[in-house]
């Protein structure tokens, strides 16, 4: 059995709304309100962060603080990286979803030779690059930089030398270029994005499941596509943004929450299922934003929900 290594990255720069910050505290409050003593079962590591930045002028509008959060990346794909090395299972819980570029990059640095498949279960589909983003806030990003895809046939902004250069350098953390080919990332929960990321998803043509389609079909069904799609990887990374669940139905507690998603109970069905594959080397939570929560501390809750039943799994793999 592997360590499980609890991973902390409290980074929202890459964000548009302040407070995902706070997701790791609130998420460690929630455990503790239900009696649980998980964050002192698992030893944890914490990500430097810089945070700060968020005062400085800005200079790259259409990639927000790309200086910030390419430092965040690296300090983040080490931490990774390292304790895929020593043999842990890696569990992080970061802020704003621009953390995923790290984690991805840093498992594909503790297994350069080998295919990293991505599972993302989101309300988004973030494969924004700056020349493509509405809004230039980065964690609208990371998987346009892990599949090294500007996508410049949707191009709308015009982006300065500076911030072209930062981009590049974020596309190489880790290991230089391509961590993920586009053909091994798996959508579920995606039903909120702008046409250049439409554009992308049709040209690699990447599997959503929907959330009707899970429920329609079986979580069982779709898990076992999933991993028979990607049963040419050697490694899967499991991205949960808390955005994928309902917000209606569970809390606005994050920073883009979209309606019409899943409960945490078919959360939890899909991670477990995919563990049973025994392919997944690191797991991440991100976007649980306890300032925006309009019930208390229940996004949190719910996220610490399903990180303390994964977690079981994880322990008998």
């Amino acid at each position: 059995m592997k360590e499980i290594k609890i991973i902390k990255n409290r980074s929202d720069i890459g964000a548009g709304t302040r407070g995902s910050d706070m997701g790791v505290d609130a998420i460690e409050i929630a455990a503790i309100n239900r009696g649980s003593n998980y964050f002192d079962r698992f030893t944890h590591e914490d990500v430097i962060t810089e945070n700060e930045s968020i005062y400085n002028r800005e200079n790259n509008s259409f990639a927000k603080r790309i200086e910030n959060v390419f430092n965040q990346c690296k300090r983040l794909a080490n931490h990774v990286k390292v304790n895929l090395q020593e043999g842990n299972f890696p569990i992080v819980i970061s802020g704003d979803h621009s953390s995923a570029l790290g984690t991805i990059s840093g498992i594909k640095a503790a297994n350069p030779t080998k295919k990293v498949g991505v599972v993302w279960i989101d309300a988004h589909g973030d494969l924004h690059s700056p020349y493509t983003s509405p809004s230039g806030n980065i964690h609208g990003m990371p998987l346009a930089a892990t599949i090294a895809d500007d996508n410049l046939d949707c191009q709308i902004n015009d982006v300065s030398r500076e911030t072209a250069e930062f981009w590049e350098q974020m596309k190489n953390v880790g290991v230089p270029g391509q961590k993920v080919a586009p053909e091994n990332l798996v959508f579920y929960g995606v039903r909120d994005t702008e046409e250049p990321e439409d554009k992308q998803i049709e040209k690699y043509g990447i599997k959503n499941y929907k959330v009707a389609e899970v429920r329609f079909r079986g979580i069982e069904v779709c898990v076992n596509e999933t991993l028979e799609k990607l049963s040419d990887c050697d490694v899967i990374y499991v991205s949960f943004d808390v955005d994928a669940m309902d917000c209606d139905m569970i809390s606005y507690g994050t920073g883009t929450p979209v309606p019409k998603g899943f409960d945490q109970y078919e959360i939890i069905e899909i991670i477990k299922g995919l563990l049973a594959s025994k392919k997944v080397a690191c797991i991440e939570f991100v976007e649980v934003n306890p300032l925006l929560d309009l019930k208390g501390n229940k996004m949190a809750e719910t996220a610490f929900e399903v990180l303390e039943e994964i977690t079981k799994t994880i322990e008998n793999i």
